[in-house]
């Protein structure tokens, strides 16, 4: 069985001891908010989602309300023409969004994924369709080897490397700080941060002057969420991390920062929670809806570009969906 295999059996039995954990638990503590979700550009998705739970690590390809991706409105102008840009986790979600988007900037995009391989497919297509090369590496970026021959495989294709998103990640709820068992906090804090470390330090000696790495942090690494104390501690770290690696790469001319998104419509949430509390996603929010990928990852692309972001490293810019968050 195949190394990612193992982690995706992994994820699955710590979401299925939290499942049992829930069973008997009061639902739908969050609280849905009552008011008209707002639509402030494109009209995307509100109201109650589907109430779906999904098997960890979550397939795009079987959540019953497909998230919005494409950003047809979004029109590329070469800000990324010529570069090659790695996505970790870029098979569904935020990072399927943001690879579409940099192809349609110009770049041609390597997808990391764990082993869902019908999405990963499918971004593929997409980066193709938009006239760009996509090859795509299953693996796992707790492992420093992998992350390391993965890099050394993309550069030798295209021959060069000028954008890392670390994106890829693990969540898993709970109740009480009791019920996080070290291992269980080894995967989540190995995933998000460990992850992150391995890739940017197997990216960059091959990153010259202008390249950029660009981090998803979260809301909860800003805030905490009490159902995601680990989560959220690696999130906090990630924020750390970008603001630190930014000072450290800046004399190199390589900027760092990250995005820190409030909720997104992807299958890591359906992964997650329950079904009746998936329902009322992202409804406590100022906007009173959760964000659809599509108005992500244009920020991805402006933190990616030096044409348009040159003079801003060491940024964690929250795109949380709440005033004054």
């Amino acid at each position: 069985m195949a190394i990612q295999d193992d982690a995706a059996n992994k994820q699955k039995a710590i979401q299925n001891r939290q499942d049992q954990a829930d069973g008997g638990k009061q639902k739908s503590e969050s609280g849905g908010s009552e008011q008209k979700a707002a639509q402030t550009g494109v009209q995307q998705p509100a109201g109650d989602f589907p109430a779906q739970h999904l098997a960890k690590p979550g397939l795009e390809a079987q959540m019953a309300l497909k998230p919005k991706f494409m950003a047809e409105g979004y029109k590329g102008s070469g800000k990324l023409a010529g570069q090659v840009a790695i996505v970790t986790g870029g098979d569904s979600g935020i990072g399927r969004a943001v690879a579409i988007l940099f192809a349609r900037e110009g770049a041609d995009v390597a997808i990391l994924y764990l082993n869902e391989h019908e999405d990963a497919a499918e971004t593929q297509r997409y980066i193709e369709a938009e006239g760009q090369q996509c090859v795509t590496v299953a693996g796992d970026v707790k492992d420093m080897e992998f992350c390391q021959q993965a890099v050394d495989q993309i550069v030798a294709r295209f021959g060069r490397l000028d954008v890392l998103v670390n994106n890829a990640a693990f969540q898993e709820h709970a109740d009480s700080l009791l019920d996080l068992t070290e291992d269980r906090f080894d995967e989540t804090m190995k995933t998000n941060i460990y992850g992150y470390f391995h890739m940017a330090k197997a990216s960059l000696p091959y990153m010259k002057r202008g390249a950029a790495i660009v981090n998803t942090g979260s809301v909860t690494g800003l805030k905490g969420a009490k159902k995601l104390l680990d989560y959220s501690t690696t999130k906090g770290a990630i924020h750390a991390f970008t603001m630190s690696l930014a000072a450290n790469l800046l004399e190199q001319g390589i900027r760092v920062n990250a995005v820190a998104p409030g909720p997104v419509w992807t299958p890591l949430n359906p992964a997650d929670q329950s079904p009746e509390d998936i329902a009322k996603f992202g409804q406590a929010t100022t906007f009173g809806r959760p964000a659809q990928p599509e108005e992500l990852s244009p920020a991805y692309v402006y933190l990616a570009s030096s044409v348009c972001s040159g003079y801003v490293t060491g940024v964690v810019l929250p795109i949380t969906g709440s005033v004054g968050e």
